[in-house]
């Protein structure tokens, strides 16, 4: 088992790695839409929030020797199941013709007012 972490993704606020990876595959922690450059909790609109998200889940799973065409199963948690479409048209957009087994989860309240949060189960790329 090993810990994954990179700075280009927004560090473990908590008890938790931003990823673990374990016999090929990657299991890549909830990811806010927090910019790991800044300490601001901007919260821009849904698609900004999205698009954020999945950038800082992505820099997990460069970290991790994978990538989005490796993501086997996405859980998404959404602030408010109406978003959805906005949500969808930029997941669509970032995953292009992979389409990872996918579960959708609308919830009450995040974390500092966000409105999404992404976690994901990849392989690892072989080298």
């Amino acid at each position: 088992m090993k810990v994954i972490m990179t700075n280009d993704a927004p560090q473990a606020a908590g008890h938790y790695a931003q990823a673990i990876e374990h016999q090929g595959l990657v299991y890549v922690s909830g990811q806010l839409p927090i910019d790991p450059k800044s300490d601001e909790r901007h919260v821009g609109s849904i698609e900004e929030q999205t698009e954020q998200a999945l950038s800082n889940l992505e820099a997990i799973l460069k970290e991790a020797n994978s990538d989005s065409n490796h993501v086997l199963k996405v859980t998404v948690y959404i602030s408010d199941i109406a978003l959805w479409d906005k949500v969808n048209s930029v997941y669509s957009r970032f995953f292009g013709d992979h389409r990872p087994a996918r579960a959708i989860v609308p919830t009450r309240e995040l974390h500092f007012g966000y409105q999404i949060e992404i976690d994901a189960i990849a392989a690892v790329i072989n080298s």
